[in-house]
């Protein structure tokens, strides 16, 4: 898909909610059970604060994801994220009924997304995002291949390059007293 070319400020500028995935963009895309069954995902610090900080910017965070997990809800619930769809078969919908709820336009929507079930609402949104290890196709459809892979931080680049590009990083620099 070939879109013009848009600086970070002008793609970022309308920018109010990011939805993204989980396995592929919040975890590296490993399903790993454990002896008695439990479902086991690495999350990456960064991206938590990351997710943090954008929502204590004022702006949404929801969590679109096919698969239903223990483990996706408790992190969500750690960080604070109350928009958390779980075992959605069609990511299109489910992200029309987010935007819906919160009164929001597809152009101030930023997608995360890795692979071909998140192509819908990539070619949908203002910004369509893809961690370096993205599907082909998602890559191509994304505005932004950023330079970190799933689950090694690739939600934090994603949110520190929205709020730079928005001018409000440094709103949450920790101020150095003497």
């Amino acid at each position: 898909m070939s879109r013009a070319f848009k600086s970070d400020h002008e793609l970022s500028a309308s920018i109010r909610c990011i939805l993204s995935d989980v396995d592929g963009v919040m975890t590296n895309g490993a399903i790993i059970y454990g002896s008695s069954g439990e479902e086991v995902k690495s999350f990456h610090v960064r991206d938590g604060l990351g997710i943090k900080l954008w929502m204590r910017s004022g702006f949404t965070f929801a969590i679109i994801t096919a698969r239903e997990s223990e483990v996706v809800k408790r992190r969500a619930a750690e960080l604070g994220i109350s928009e958390v769809h779980q075992g959605s078969a069609n990511k299109y919908d489910t992200a029309r009924e987010i935007i819906q709820s919160i009164s929001c336009d597809w152009s101030e929507v930023c997608y995360v997304g890795d692979d071909l079930p998140d192509l819908p609402v990539m070619k949908k949104v203002g910004l369509a995002v893809a961690p370096a290890d993205a599907a082909k196709d998602v890559s191509e459809a994304a505005q932004w291949i950023l330079k970190s892979k799933g689950g090694e931080g690739a939600l934090r680049e994603c949110i520190e390059r929205l709020l730079r590009a928005k001018r409000r990083w440094h709103e949450h620099l920790p101020t150095l007293s003497p």
